[in-house]
C-alpha cells in the first residue's frame, strides 16, 4: 500500500488582519520552504510591496505575485470545505481541539478532494472568537510557558507538519464537504429558525449558535447533508407560519 501525503495544492494558508507587511513576506517564504503555494490575506493593515518583498526574498516573490486579497473573512473562506483556526489561548469557548501534527494527519484525506485553509489571526491579539465561528477546528501549537509565537513561525510549524505528513491509507473516494458558502447559509437559516421556535436564548444568541456550530462541526458535514438540514429548516419553518399560527386566527374568527 502506497502512502499518501497532503494535497498541498487544496490548501491554502489565510492571514486575518496582519498587521505588517514584512510579516507576510516571511510567511510567503516559510510556505515556498514547505511546498505550499495559496496565500489569501484578509483585510491586512498595509500591503507594501518592497517590504514584503524584503522579507519573502525573490525565491517566494511568485507566491506574493499570485496572493488573493479580500475584505471579508466570510467571503475569503467561502470556497473551503475545511477550516483550521490557530489560537495560542485556550478555555471553555476555545479548547486546543488538535494539534499541527495531527491536524496534517487528517489533511491526508481531506485534502484529496476538498479545499482546506489553515487561519492565521493578527499578531498583536490572533483570531476572535468571532473569526473561529467559521472553524472545524481549533490549532493549539504546543509551547513551553511563552506561548506566542511570530507569525511566520506559527505558519512554518504547520505547513511543516502538513509537509512532512504521509501514511499508508486505503484508497477511498473523499466526499465533497459542505464548502463554508454553503454552511454559513445552513447556520444563517438555521439561527433564523431556532430563534422563532424558542431554542436560542434571545439575550445571547451568538453564544448559543456556537454551541450550535461546535457540535455540527465534530464531523464535517457533506454538501448533500446541508441540504438535508436546510430542508428540515424550511419544513420547521413552514410549520411555524402556518400550523402554529392557524389556531390562533380560528380563534379571533
Amino acid at each position: 500500500m502506497a502512502k499518501k501525503r497532503v494535497n498541498r495544492k487544496n490548501v491554502a494558508v489565510v492571514l486575518m488582519e496582519p498587521k505588517l507587511p514584512e510579516n507576510i513576506g516571511a510567511v510567503a517564504r516559510a510556505m515556498n520552504n514547505m511546498d505550499m503555494r495559496r496565500l489569501i490575506v484578509v483585510n491586512p493593515y498595509k500591503l507594501d510591496q518592497d517590504r514584503m518583498a524584503k522579507m519573502a526574498t525573490s525565491h517566494s516573490i511568485d507566491i506574493l505575485e499570485s496572493m488573493e486579497v479580500c475584505d471579508d473573512l466570510r467571503d475569503a473562506l467561502a470556497g473551503f470545505g475545511y477550516i483550521a483556526g490557530t489560537t495560542a489561548r485556550v478555555g471553555a469557548m476555545r479548547p486546543a481541539l488538535t494539534t499541527p501534527r495531527s491536524l496534517a494527519s487528517d489533511l491526508i484525506t481531506i485534502s484529496q478532494n476538498n479545499y482546506a485553509a489553515i487561519l492565521f489571526g493578527p499578531e498583536d491579539k490572533g483570531l476572535s472568537n468571532e473569526h473561529l465561528q467559521f472553524c472545524h477546528t481549533i490549532i493549539n501549537i504546543p509551547t513551553s510557558e511563552f506561548s506566542s509565537l511570530n507569525l511566520a513561525q506559527a505558519v512554518m510549524i504547520v505547513c511543516y507538519e502538513i509537509y512532512q505528513a504521509a501514511e499508508n491509507i486505503a484508497e477511498a473516494k473523499t466526499p465533497r464537504l459542505a464548502n463554508s458558502f454553503e454552511l454559513e447559509g445552513m447556520y444563517d437559516h438555521l439561527g433564523d429558525v431556532l430563534m422563532k421556535i424558542g431554542f436560542l436564548n434571545p439575550q445571547n444568541p451568538e453564544r448559543w449558535m456556537w454551541n450550535v456550530r461546535r457540535f455540527l462541526s465534530r464531523l464535517p458535514l457533506q454538501a448533500s447533508e446541508v441540504r438535508v438540514i436546510r430542508g428540515i429548516c424550511r419544513q420547521m419553518d413552514w410549520y411555524v407560519e402556518n400550523a402554529v399560527k392557524k389556531p390562533k386566527d380560528d380563534q379571533q374568527q
